[in-house]
């Protein structure tokens, strides 16, 4: 079985698929940011990123921020080991903040 990061990857790459066929986003930057840096270190630059990524923007406004990376990981419990509880908490203000899930 892949490890926890690879996992993570892996599902990094799933929501840019959905975005993509869903959505009707093509995330290429996103999908770049994938292949050179790996899910996790992507993650977190995202996360960790003063303002929401150009992305999160495009997904918010179609509806999907399901599809975000911070939906990603503040909804799946498995992922949280990757991340630090600073990184998680500013996710779930992000989510919030844009009106998404208003319990996280």
């Amino acid at each position: 079985m892949a490890d926890i990061e690879t996992q993570f990857t892996e599902a990094m790459f799933d929501i840019y698929r959905l975005a993509k066929s869903e959505a009707k986003y093509n995330a290429t930057i996103f999908l770049q940011m994938l292949t050179d840096e790996g899910g996790l270190r992507t993650a977190k630059t995202l996360i960790n990123a003063a303002k929401p990524s150009d992305g999160y923007t495009a997904l918010y406004l179609r509806h999907r921020l399901d599809l975000t990376v911070e939906a990603v990981v503040v909804k799946n419990s498995q992922w949280h080991q990757l991340f630090e509880p600073e990184e998680l908490e500013r996710a779930r203000k992000r989510l919030r903040e844009y009106g998404y899930m208003q319990t996280l």
